[in-house]
């Protein structure tokens, strides 16, 4: 097979949603298509009957959270279909930014209940910054949520984008009946509690078919037609370009839980969504045609097989092929590498595989040499354009409560912290360490893993600062003297930069105001700026 044609059968995207509305559920009933697993939330555990398959984390069992992206791949329907289910949780957002450079397309999952929730906003903005091509899909229709019209209002206001229904719900609540695909007409009926995967579809010639009526009631068929009549006069055909361009989302209604109106996601989701895309690097674009292997680290995950202490980076293949065993070329540190057994996986499962193309995502067995944003190539010399860190917005000292303990809890919080769990920074020559994250839930999983996967015991104690800005100037001697200034409020980054705390924003307004000379950074895209420099 030709690497065209492999990258032909190829989708890689993730699942994204607030908290609770379904993303988890949706993803392992996508796996039930795929024959991955037999009954969705099963794991095989001595101690754990049933959770998340996606949730492999002894801490996510017990919270019934998602705080890691996790990677699976399946074929269906000849195609091979890499998913990342990340974090619906705010506080492990970052996580999810980083994934979504790594995928081609999105599934937005929406409560059909809540509506349009913060978390979903501000994932959303992330793929507006892509052009990321979006697909949402409106979850527990089987539960009594807000009018559909409605809900289309509040996708188009809150989330910046057009949208395009492709099926439409007869009903709601305890009266919801199924789903009308306005694509092929057909209608598929809902049947509470059904546990098989298919859904009963009902082939009608038209909404005027009396076949329609027998199936739903006068009273819901006459407000269907109604329905249908608004929404293809309101949003008119659906524009295929507009969608991969990130201009447009088609809507999908259905029950994640029941399996209802998945398959179709699914199914129009293959023969929609984009192939795997180029990337830009440094240097130029690179495609996922070329012959030439390139990808890219965006995620790293210590002990995910807690019996081996392994350390494995999720490597985005982006061009050509990854071949195991061959010899490829770390840009960063300058210097080849050999993997020996790079992984494809199932959840927490783990299979090697031999080659790997783009769009594929893979493990490898990493010694400490790969960090989040590196580049590894066939060997020319090009980083792909950086994941980003935030700036966070809560701090704590890091405390070590076990003496003896020191050199684990030195290597457990440098490697949890090179996931992008969190974000370290070094004062006082290393003797004092102060932890940075996104919210205060993350602080609870690094403290769990770091005495359950390090033995190390150890406490944080919360900081009065509100913001983290790397700071650069093109005055030496200006960022020298401010350094010195403030240097209680300074520390390192875990790449040497400076970063400034800042006590509260009108601290930080004013210092920029007063310090002309000092550039304050949000986010850590400006080391990107330095090297195209």
């Amino acid at each position: 097979m030709t690497l065209q044609e492999e990258i032909d059968k190829r989708r890689t995207f993730a699942i994204i949603s607030h908290p609770d509305a379904g993303k988890t559920t949706l993803t392992e009933k996508l796996l039930l298509y795929g024959g991955s697993i037999r009954e969705a939330g099963a794991v095989k555990s001595n101690k754990i009957d049933r959770s998340a398959t996606s949730d492999f984390m002894e801490i996510e069992r017990q919270r019934g959270i998602s705080v890691a992206t996790s990677v699976m791949s399946f074929e269906y329907g000849g195609k091979i279909i890499n998913i990342l289910d990340t974090p619906g949780h705010k506080d492990f957002a970052e996580d999810t930014y980083r994934t979504l450079t790594a995928v081609d397309s999105v599934i937005l999952v929406v409560d059909s209940v809540k509506g349009v929730e913060e978390q979903t906003e501000r994932l959303m903005e992330v793929c507006r910054m892509r052009d990321t091509p979006v697909i949402v899909f409106v979850n527990k229709l089987d539960r009594e949520g807000r009018l559909p019209l409605d809900l289309m209002d509040e996708l188009e206001e809150k989330l910046n984008i057009r949208v395009r229904p492709l099926t439409w719900p007869v009903n709601r609540g305890d009266r919801f009946k199924g789903v009308f695909n306005l694509v092929e007409q057909n209608l598929y009926l809902f049947r509470p509690g059904k546990s098989t995967v298919e859904e009963e579809r009902v082939l009608i010639q038209g909404l005027d078919d009396p076949t329609l009526e027998a199936q739903v009631g006068s009273e819901d068929a006459q407000v269907l037609r109604e329905d249908v009549e608004l929404v293809e006069g309101a949003y008119g055909d659906f524009d295929h370009q507009a969608y991969l361009e990130g201009r447009v989302a088609p809507v999908f209604f259905g029950s994640a839980l029941n399996n209802f109106g998945v398959r179709e996601l699914l199914e129009t989701f293959l023969s929609i969504s984009p192939l795997p895309q180029g990337r830009e690097t440094d240097q130029r674009r690179v495609e996922a045609e070329e012959s030439d292997f390139s990808g890219f680290v965006f995620k790293i995950h210590a002990n995910l097989d807690p019996r081996h202490r392994d350390r494995i980076a999720f490597l985005r293949v982006c061009s050509g092929v990854f071949e195991r065993n061959t010899f490829v070329r770390h840009v960063r540190l300058g210097k080849n590498l050999r993997f020996s057994n790079p992984y494809s996986f199932m959840a927490s499962r783990k299979n090697v595989v031999d080659q790997a193309f783009p769009g594929d995502v893979v493990g490898l067995y990493d010694r400490g040499d790969l960090k989040i944003g590196d580049t590894l190539t066939a060997g020319e010399q090009f980083m792909y354009q950086g994941i980003p860190s935030f700036s966070p917005e809560v701090f704590r000292e890091l405390t070590n409560l076990d003496p003896m303990k020191s050199k684990q809890l030195e290597k457990g919080i440098r490697q949890l912290t090179e996931e992008g769990l969190a974000q370290l920074f070094i004062q006082d020559q290393g003797r004092r360490k102060i932890v940075g994250t996104v919210g205060s839930l993350q602080f609870d999983v690094i403290q769990y893993r770091l005495l359950n996967e390090y033995g190390a015991s150890c406490r944080f104690d919360p900081l009065n600062f509100a913001r983290a800005c790397w700071i650069t100037s093109e005055d030496p001697g200006a960022l020298r003297a401010f350094m010195e200034f403030r240097g209680s409020q300074i520390a390192l980054d875990r790449d040497e930069n400076p970063v400034y705390f800042a006590e509260s924003e009108w601290q930080l307004n004013y210092l920029r105001s007063d310090n002309p000379k000092i550039e304050f950074h949000l986010t850590s895209e400006f080391k990107l700026r330095r090297q195209e420099a």
